[in-house]
């Protein structure tokens, strides 16, 4: 599992981007629950991912962030990074952020899939 906490902070909101190897659904639920296992991220507003199947067929979920999941599966996509989910986790400051809550999803991905290169 790679983490990147504290990635961005934003009117109080708070992002970090965890990822790591998912074949299929049952995969992703599977890191989601070591992932809430730490306490700070079972607690997260938000924890928002996708991946892509070996053949590219993409999974997601918003879990309360409308759109979000659809903005990691099109970075996933353009990276070509198959059974691999990334998660997007965020904590929420008080403000809404309007359509900058989508431009901090893609930052988040893009240093993951950074850190990832890079590893």
């Amino acid at each position: 599992m790679l983490q990147l906490t504290g990635v961005i902070s934003d009117r109080g909101s708070k992002y970090a981007v965890s990822g790591g190897v998912a074949r299929d659904r049952a995969a992703v639920d599977a890191f989601l629950k070591e992932l809430k296992r730490e306490k700070k991220f079972a607690k997260a507003t938000h924890n928002t991912w996708a991946m892509l199947d070996a053949e590219g067929t993409a999974l997601k979920s918003d879990d309360g962030e409308a759109g979000a999941g659809m903005v990691i599966v099109r970075m996933l996509e353009r990276a070509d990074l198959r059974e691999h989910v990334i998660v997007v986790t965020r904590w929420f400051g008080g403000k809404h952020l309007g359509g900058d809550r989508f431009r901090h999803v893609q930052d988040c991905v893009s240093a993951y899939i950074e850190a990832l290169d890079g590893a």
